[in-house]
């Protein structure tokens, strides 16, 4: 039955909040405290949402219908009436046209997102709002030039970041390939300017991948009278050569000594990831565990445990003992690992590429199950540490 505007008047708030139904999605919420809000609920790409219409009596019945009503034509275009708001409160963008760049970008990152880690999807829109919304977001899609998008890739050129210039040009092309397959832009333009900005130098991240070095580099994470929790990390990372990222965000939860496994989802893929723990490993986490073991974190922030360790917190540890960046960073550990194993210790480069958990590959082009070849995993991290071990000790 469709409200009334009796029914509405009427209503008394109770214990928990309720809806009274209207039609096509639009209800109203009334809270415990009285307070009456217009709701609207659809669909999206296949994903439930919802769209705030406005507090009664402000925004009577048929106020509320007609804001539905535009919410449903918004649908109609294939556009999502959340992301189009979200566009038009932005200072940047005051046209309010669905078919700006600014508003179809938006659209766009909600819609894929939640499918990448947390710390891409927020590179990806800081990129978007510092140096592209700027200058394109609020123009119409069929208005933007290549010359437009060349000269908003430059500007990022000059200051020196063309790695940045480049991933830029790649964002605005997934945008515009949306777009096209939301009928909102005929094609994408940005393939107009591949080659239009030099190529990115390279840059490998620092690594110590001689014997004699690491030996040194052991020694002195060792012997580091800092925090016990960043101690144990920095002792922990060669052991394990997970990225940086999952080196802190590590969970209680996922480690069982017993076993001696770490089970995690990989950041960069979001797939299933078993860091074999070795006896050197489960040794570091069992003296650790008393201090952090009651938390969520195994290497909690230092003022709040309800967070993981910074990020630059290992690297502010080894400059404090004189590693300078040129030298070794969190990332390093993965090549020095994935160098020595190889051609020092010999072990196969398939399980070395598992552990890694980079994407590896059959014959036939099947990729193998990250948690594959468990077996001689642990033998070879078993190994890995005993090496280690023996290096810092003077013994290799």
């Amino acid at each position: 039955m469709a409200l009334t505007d009796l029914i509405i008047r009427t209503a008394k708030p109770a214990q928990k909040p309720y809806r009274l139904y209207d039609s096509a999605g639009l209800y109203l919420e009334v809270a415990p405290s009285g307070g009456k809000w217009w709701r609207f609920k659809y669909h999206f790409h296949g994903k439930e949402k919802r769209l705030s219409l406005g507090v009664y009596p402000k925004v009577g019945l048929r106020e509320a219908r007609l804001r539905r009503g535009d919410a449903l034509g918004l649908l109609a275009q294939g556009i999502d009436p959340s992301a189009q708001r979200q566009a038009e409160k932005n200072p940047l963008c005051q046209t309010g046209d669905p078919h700006s760049f600014e508003t179809v970008a938006r659209e766009w990152f909600a819609r894929f997102s939640p499918t990448w880690a947390e710390s891409h999807a927020t590179r990806i829109i800081r990129r978007l709002e510092r140096d592209v919304f700027p200058w394109l977001g609020a123009h119409h899609l069929a208005r933007i030039t290549p010359a437009m998008v060349l000269e908003v890739l430059r500007r990022i050129e000059e200051r020196g970041a063309i790695e940045t210039a480049h991933r830029a040009r790649e964002n605005c092309s997934q945008v515009f390939r949306y777009a096209v397959a939301t009928q909102r832009a005929q094609r994408d333009l940005t393939a107009d300017l591949r080659g239009a900005i030099p190529p990115a130098k390279v840059r490998h991240f620092p690594a110590v991948i001689e014997p004699k070095q690491v030996a040194v580099l052991l020694r002195t994470l060792h012997d580091y009278e800092g925090s016990f929790v960043v101690k144990c990390a920095m002792r922990l990372a060669p052991l394990v050569f997970v990225r940086p990222g999952e080196l802190r965000m590590a969970k209680w939860e996922d480690i069982d000594l017993a076993a001696g496994e770490w089970r995690f989802t990989v950041s960069k893929t979001r797939t299933a990831h078993v860091v074999p723990l070795a006896r050197q490993a489960i040794a570091i986490l069992a003296e650790l565990q008393p201090l952090t073991g009651t938390g969520q974190y195994v290497f909690p922030c230092a003022r709040t445990a309800q967070r993981p360790m910074s990020d630059n917190a290992i690297l502010a540890a080894m400059r404090r003992m004189g590693i300078d960046r040129d030298t070794m960073t969190g990332h390093g550990f993965r090549a020095m690992a994935r160098t020595i194993l190889d051609e020092v210790l010999g072990v196969r480069a398939d399980l070395i590429e598992h552990q890694l958990a980079h994407a590896v590959r059959d014959p036939h082009g099947r990729a193998y199950n990250r948690t594959a070849h468990l077996p001689e995993r642990v033998a070879m991290m078993q190994l890995w540490a005993d090496y280690l071990e023996r290096l810092r000790l003077g013994d290799a």
